[in-house]
């Protein structure tokens, strides 16, 4: 059986390796590529684009069909980063322990490069090639984006994650804020693996509740580690929360219930990957890899 780290470490590099020549392959102010390229090669466990090739892999799909998707869900996912950090917004200095994109590039040009990652991530999706995805899927694959990163789905969550600083939300609205702003690309990256690999509707269902629980649990874990982490650990201030006054779900079920939550969601959904009866190996340990990360 494969191991996650065999896993990572084939897969990670080719990634990282088609973000690289996206960026290269661009025709665009070198200023604005750099800035775009600084963000991306910022480092990360790139959680996403392994969550796609984990699901085409059940499949028994070659994980390599998903790989421009996959650059397309983490270009979506730093532009996001680029645009958090800035000083409108939380106003972070440090991203994955270097200075943030605004405090090299200024704030123009890092506001630019999120917009260009954004929007070159559909055309990534949109390149694929016929082989590998019809053009069914492929308008599929970006519908689906488009919900998932925008009011509906990542945008809307952190309109409300900024409308909920200094108050006092319940578990539902905290639930609703990460479901949305964490959740829903989580979430995308393993029913876009499903979609490639041509998966059924019932199957897709119980991918998406099996997702749904590792959104949460990611989160949950994000704020134990605001808590719990160090600088060095998670590239931020730590208690950087607490700083900007949000609730969090130690805040609202106490450290201890927040771990016993964290446990509680990645059970439910490696029970959910047991129910779909694929070579679920990889997903299982990505999903234990939420549970237990330090950054």
């Amino acid at each position: 059986m494969k191991s996650l780290d065999q896993f990572i470490n084939q897969y990670k590099p080719l990634v990282e390796s088609r973000l690289k020549s996206a960026i290269a392959e661009l025709e665009a102010p070198k200023a604005l590529k750099d800035s775009m390229l600084y963000s991306l090669e910022a480092g990360g466990k790139r959680i996403r684009p392994l969550l796609l090739f984990a699901t085409l892999e059940a499949f028994k799909c070659k994980p390599e069909i998903g790989l421009d998707a996959a650059a397309a869900i983490e270009m979506v996912h730093t532009y996001s980063l680029i645009h958090d950090d800035l000083p409108s917004m939380d106003d972070d200095d440090l991203r994955r322990g270097k200075p943030t994109n605004h405090k090299i590039y200024g704030e123009a040009t890092a506001i630019l490069a999120g917009d260009a990652l954004l929007t070159h991530s559909f055309k990534m999706i949109g390149n694929i090639s016929p082989e590998t995805a019809s053009a069914d899927t492929k308008l599929v694959l970006i519908n689906k984006l488009s919900e998932a990163s925008g009011a509906e789905g990542m945008v809307g969550g952190q309109v409300a994650d900024m409308e909920g600083e200094g108050k006092q939300l319940s578990l539902k609205e905290l639930e609703y804020i990460h479901i949305n702003k964490t959740g829903r690309l989580l979430t995308y990256s393993v029913l876009a693996g499903a979609e490639l690999a041509e998966a059924s509707e019932q199957v897709k269902d119980k991918l998406q509740v099996f997702a749904y629980h590792i959104g949460l649990a990611f989160q949950i874990r994000d704020d134990i580690l605001d808590l719990e982490g160090t600088v060095e650990q998670i590239g931020k201030p730590v208690g950087s929360d607490t700083d900007n006054d949000k609730s969090t779900y130690p805040s609202l079920l106490t450290l201890e219930g927040a771990k016993k939550a964290l446990q509680n969601h990645i059970d439910h959904a490696k029970q959910e990957l047991v129910t779909t009866n694929l070579n679920t190996s990889i997903l299982e340990q990505i999903t234990d890899l939420i549970g237990l990360r330090t950054s």
